[in-house]
């Protein structure tokens, strides 16, 4: 497992995640979106998936990506309690 902060750090990969925020979507979509290679966009989805902050799951012969909100907001609820906000507070919002 990687590391999710340091998996996000990167410019890319959190254009990435914002592109996956509109929902599910097949790593050939994914890539035809950034004006890098295929390969790079690959190797971007598997540090994500290795760091557990996206998801994974084929389907004939494509690779589907999601993100994986159970992480993403473990790690906003730690952020939040860096600031002091209280759990409720976040949910508020």
């Amino acid at each position: 497992m990687g590391c999710p902060y340091k998996a996000i750090a990167d410019d890319t990969r959190r254009k990435i995640l914002e592109f996956l925020s509109q929902g599910e979507s097949a790593a050939g979509d994914i890539a035809s979106k950034f004006d890098i290679s295929k390969p790079a966009i690959s190797n971007h989805l598997k540090i994500l998936k290795e760091a557990e902050i996206v998801n994974e799951r084929k389907v004939r012969q494509n690779r589907l990506y999601s993100l994986n909100n159970n992480k993403i907001e473990n790690m906003r609820y730690f952020l939040a309690s860096l600031t002091g906000k209280d759990s409720q507070s976040m949910r508020a919002q």
